[in-house]
């Protein structure tokens, strides 16, 4: 008797947590529908406002090739063109918008989210003198960039050497699709 009591009992605490744990998803997956489009219109909120950033009045979708893995897409207009691309930093993808002009130069840069360290690689996207300066120090430049520890014109972060590569990495691979698409360089 008492080995079919204990089976009865697992068997009630199992079914207990079925109904349980199937409430919950339940749950989850509405509370998923409900703010899974107010999520994606907000980040194409972001990512309209970053190409209004970096490329005066806007721009259209257009084809694009990549090698890199990291552009995920290109807008253009008249001007040039904006590129989101996505490099590795040092906590995660930072996704950013690079325009650049017809000529191939960088025009401007917008960090539309990250999870860099605060204070030190999160510097990049703030909203401050020492991140506008980080990110104006690009405006202008073509070819194929680098942080100043490997020979190359761009001052890193100090502190973020890793954040500051992924950002010229994420510039650079806008640079070449622009140059891959017949523009610029």
């Amino acid at each position: 008797m008492k080995k079919q009591s204990g089976i009865l009992y697992i068997l009630r605490l199992s079914l207990t947590l079925l109904v349980i744990t199937s409430v919950v998803a339940a749950l989850l997956a509405g509370v998923n529908g409900i703010t899974a489009p107010l999520i994606a219109a907000a980040d194409e909120a972001k990512t309209q406002q970053a190409i209004g950033e970096v490329l005066p009045g806007g721009g259209q979708p257009v084809a694009f090739t990549d090698e890199t893995g990291l552009v995920k897409q290109v807008y253009g207009s008249d001007i040039g063109y904006a590129v989101q691309v996505a490099p590795s930093g040092f906590d995660g993808e930072i996704s950013m918008m690079v325009g650049i002009d017809k000529t191939g130069k960088v025009l401007g840069i917008s960090i539309i989210a990250h999870t860099e360290t605060a204070g030190l690689g999160a510097v990049a996207a703030a909203d401050n003198t020492k991140g506008q300066a980080f990110r104006g120090q690009f405006i202008g430049m073509s070819g194929d960039l680098a942080v100043s520890k490997d020979g190359g014109d761009v001052d890193a972060i100090t502190g973020a050497t890793i954040t500051s590569r992924a950002v010229t990495d994420g510039i650079n691979a806008a640079l070449r699709c622009v140059e891959a698409m017949g523009q610029g360089g």
